[in-house]
């Protein structure tokens, strides 16, 4: 059984200031998207479902459809904010989404077999995808055993601003927690985030999260129930959000899961601000010289 791939690509780039998903950063006009997907390929997932907003959905097909037909199979979801339990009532006034694990759950009907998530402007390396695939295909017929591909800080930063990470506590290789640190930024040779309007050190080979996971279809059902509780003390709130490693350190505290660590020393890369993008076209450009990639992905 091959693994699927599932994409968050439902953001609209607020920091960003554009649909940075589909922005092109490859020498033929590529997206990181395009780069997601041929790594996977190559890795053997044998689907990709991509979680879209409705804004950008038609666009989005547009390019990605001709792109990988015939190559894989594919399937669009939209992440909407009317997409909650029936008889709950949100706020009118709320724009944004629910967050990244609403953003998995509404994948539900696309997926019957182990899966990885991705963030769509994320670029996590040939060897990510070969790492997830090997574990995923081992857990076929397995519940609550999943996996996290983890960066170490220093690796993952921003040269033009503030960056929010899942900051991981690992015991024998397995995750015991993940917390969100926000506004993470290099200082004075070191690395701090805010914590309640305070500066707090972190170490540079901290391992973080890159919300790069790898689960099998009983995750949903446990997500489900979870985001049924979170909505229900969360509908009027214009900006809180569900988020996977929420969900997973639940998940971790009930013993209803173990997840598994799988380390790279790999670079991030990726557009978190316009200012990202040149570098990003020169980091894909090198690859391409050293023939990770071919010149034109798809031919």
């Amino acid at each position: 059984m091959k693994p699927t791939l599932l994409i968050l690509a439902a953001g609209l780039g607020s920091r960003y200031g554009g649909v940075k998903q589909m922005d092109k950063i490859g020498p033929s006009g590529e997206s990181i998207i395009d780069y997601s997907v041929f790594d996977a390929i190559r890795a053997g997932f044998g689907k990709v479902v991509f979680v879209v907003n409705p804004k950008i959905i038609d666009d989005f097909k547009a390019i990605y459809e001709p792109r990988l037909k015939g190559k894989i199979e594919t399937a669009y979801v939209l992440q909407e904010i009317d997409n909650i339990p029936e008889g709950i009532q949100f706020n009118p006034e709320r724009v944004k989404p629910w967050g990244t694990a609403h953003a998995v759950l509404v994948a539900k009907a696309e997926i019957n077999e182990p899966f990885a998530v991705i963030n769509a402007d994320d670029f996590y390396g040939k060897e990510a995808y070969e790492t997830i695939a090997g574990f995923l295909v081992k857990q076929a017929r397995q519940k609550g055993n999943y996996a996290m591909v983890g960066y170490k800080l220093k690796n993952t930063l921003s040269d033009f601003g503030s960056v929010s990470r899942g900051v991981c506590e690992i015991e024998n290789s397995l995750l015991t927690d993940v917390v969100e640190r926000t506004s993470i930024v290099r200082k004075d040779g070191g690395i701090v985030y805010e914590d309640d309007g305070k500066e707090q050190s972190i170490p540079d080979d901290a391992i973080v999260s890159m919300n790069f996971w790898g689960f099998t279809p009983d995750f949903f059902a446990q997500t489900e129930m979870d985001f049924k509780a979170f909505i229900v003390e969360n509908a009027s709130q214009l900006k809180a959000e569900f988020y996977i490693p929420y969900v997973v350190n639940l998940l971790i505290q009930r013993k209803k899961a173990t997840v598994e660590v799988l380390t790279s020393d790999a670079r991030w890369f990726g557009i978190t601000y316009q200012e990202d993008k040149p570098l990003t076209i020169e980091k894909v450009r090198e690859l391409t010289n050293q023939g990770v990639y071919p010149e034109g992905l798809w031919g």
